[in-house]
């Protein structure tokens, strides 16, 4: 399998250009994100609708990643809860090495082919959740072998990935394929890959909450007033 994400950009010697020309061409990339994005609607879209209907049952949207797509993922997990007022057990990330991986790389752990079932199950994991794995390349043993060993349990899977034919889309009953190409750096997948794959966990995340009642007309409801900035929102309502 060819990695796309991993290919050279046109981009050469960058060393030797301004700080105006690094973040004219860092820009020109970026813009090719929202792009990639919206073809890949239709896929987002079953996924959500495919969730939904679990969450309404009970049922939780668990996240699985390593390095950057874990931290992408936890992210999200974690800004549901204060944003609309929901138990943090309704949506949560899991990342290759555990905890300590958030703020340091944990060597390894990525390559586990075990692990990520492991860390699933601790969770008690069933038949009403959805796994979503994040991989920008698609081929992260912790994240494909998780998935595998979800669908032989019978639970649904989804993923983000940004490689064609990468080994994970055979492992996801709703795949989402965001084709952004190879990076300004090579093969720095945080850039555009993570762009792509933040701006896909927001929509996925935001429209099923608005489809569970979690907001009227354009405004959230039931969040938790936890600090000032909140009250001065409520107050401008």
């Amino acid at each position: 399998m060819e990695k796309i994400t991993e290919q050279k950009p046109p981009y050469r010697d960058l060393e030797q250009m301004s700080t105006a020309k690094l973040l004219q061409h860092i820009n020109e990339e970026d813009q090719q994100v929202p792009i990639a994005v919206k073809k890949a609607l239709p896929q987002i879209e079953a996924l959500v609708e495919a969730l939904v209907p679990r969450m309404k049952a009970g049922g939780r949207l668990f996240y699985i990643g390593a390095g950057t797509s874990g931290r992408l993922g936890i992210l999200d997990a974690s800004e549901v809860p204060p944003t609309y007022g929901v138990s943090p057990d309704w949506v949560i990330g899991l990342i290759a090495g555990g905890d300590a991986a958030i703020r340091k790389s944990q060597e390894g752990a990525e390559d586990s082919t075990t692990q990520a079932w492991a860390d699933l199950q601790a969770f008690q994991i069933g038949a009403s959740d959805m796994v979503v794995g994040i991989a920008a390349s698609g081929t992260t043993p912790y994240v494909v072998h998780g998935l595998r060993a979800c669908r032989a349990a019978g639970v649904a899977t989804g993923c983000i990935s940004c490689n064609p034919g990468a080994p994970i889309f055979a492992e996801a009953d709703f795949p989402v394929l965001v084709q952004t190409g190879p990076e300004f750096v090579t093969g720095s997948t945080r850039m555009k890959a993570g762009t792509a794959q933040k701006l896909v966990l927001n929509m996925i995340t935001t429209s099923t909450m608005i489809r569970l009642g979690r907001v009227r007309d354009n405004k959230m409801v039931d969040m938790q007033l936890s600090n000032d900035s909140w009250w001065i929102a409520v107050r401008a309502w």
